[in-house]
């Protein structure tokens, strides 16, 4: 658990000790569908715990989706064991990032050290989950149990994430059990920060669900072929750029044609074209050459119809990527190039190349499929 500066200079570091609520074994269901695990598509190491996980979810969390658990573990330290932040209560490390006193709590050892050395159990994948997960589901137990006394609407599984990155004070103290601004000693950006993170566990949830990456296409008509076209940017941009590449305008013609224009369909929220990017002048963006589609709002972690519509988006476009001379595809923290073999799921996993925050709703390319054209 990383901890997280807020107003008054305070720290939200601290989670409620281990709670075994065993009276409430019998009611606790995950409000959101326990999907199963892709194992393609989740992180090597995950997809090397996988037994572990499962094993100890069964015997000792059997409301805590293992899926869950890939995600949870993926927004706190991306799948990385050696993992480590610093904060003024020392630090919080490992794959589910908690500091001394939370692992301690757990079962595991002190550390002599800060950061723990190499060697400590903290660190090691296998022994951080047999202690971390059980130490989790405490804190699933006494959120299922307080909403369920109280009668808030929040999902039990979204209270487990409140807890552990804003401490569960912040799901008794608030009125849904999700603290907005101004309640529960949490500011606007602590508010912010809270749901952003939910947000972006239902989003690797998604991702990393048996259905990740599975939406069909083939009732989908195939494009026009984009023809021999001349090169550079000389087509209007319908979004209001500057202007496009012929085949860029010819790809953004037939994705309108196929899914309705954007902004004017269920299916595809907005899209833009060309722009500056004056932060990354190799984009090819300013070339006129690529186009961001959002089945969602800018800024927000798609889910439900909105993650779908964006996979089948995705997928139409790999499906077709020749006729429409696709150089690249991202989305959903993925970016597929044709040619290229999968790696660990859909494409292979998207780094921000030093410019974007991979983590990032925008900077991961979850809320919007950017499609790059060859010329």
């Amino acid at each position: 658990m990383r901890g997280v500066s807020i107003a008054g200079g305070l720290l939200i570091a601290v989670l409620l000790p281990l709670i075994l609520v065993a009276a409430v074994l019998g009611g606790l269901t995950a409000a959101t569908p326990a999907a199963a695990v892709n194992a393609a598509a989740v992180p090597a190491l995950a997809s090397e715990q996988l037994g572990t996980i499962s094993a100890v979810t069964t015997d000792a969390c059997p409301e805590l989706p293992p899926v869950w658990v890939v995600a949870h573990v993926e927004a706190e330290s991306g799948w990385d064991p050696a993992a480590f932040s610093r904060d003024v209560n020392g630090g919080a490390a490992g794959l589910y990032q908690l500091n001394e006193a939370n692992w301690r709590a757990a079962g595991g050892a002190r550390w002599p050290t800060t950061p723990p050395a190499a060697g400590s159990d903290v660190l090691q994948p296998e022994a951080h989950l047999r202690r971390a997960i059980p130490w989790v589901c405490g804190n699933l137990r006494f959120a299922f149990a307080h909403l369920r006394a109280t009668r808030k609407p929040t999902p039990p599984l979204d209270a487990m994430l409140v807890c552990h990155i804003a401490g569960c004070g912040r799901v008794t103290d608030s009125a849904s059990g999700v603290p907005a601004a101004g309640e529960a000693g949490c500011d606007r950006r602590c508010s912010d920060l809270v749901h952003t993170y939910i947000e972006r566990v239902h989003a690797l949830v998604n991702v990393f669900g048996a259905a990740a990456g599975g939406a069909a296409v083939g009732d989908l008509p195939a494009p026009a072929p984009a023809g021999e076209a001349g090169r550079g940017c000389t087509a209007a941009d319908p979004t209001g750029g500057r202007c496009l590449s012929a085949a860029t305008r010819h790809a953004y013609d037939e994705i309108a044609r196929i899914f309705g224009p954007p902004g004017g369909s269920s299916v595809l929220r907005s899209a833009g074209c060309w722009d500056a990017h004056a932060w990354n002048p190799t984009s090819d963006h300013p070339q006129g050459k690529a186009c961001d589609f959002f089945p969602t709002t800018a800024g927000r972690f798609p889910q439900g119809q909105e993650l779908q519509n964006g996979w089948r988006l995705a997928n139409w476009l790999r499906t077709h990527a020749a006729a429409l001379n696709v150089s690249y595809i991202i989305w959903q923290g993925r970016i597929w190039t044709p040619g290229t073999s999968d790696v660990g799921g859909w494409g292979r996993p998207y780094t921000g190349g030093g410019v974007y925050d991979p983590s990032d709703a925008t900077g991961g390319h979850y809320d919007h499929v950017h499609l790059s054209i060859e010329r």
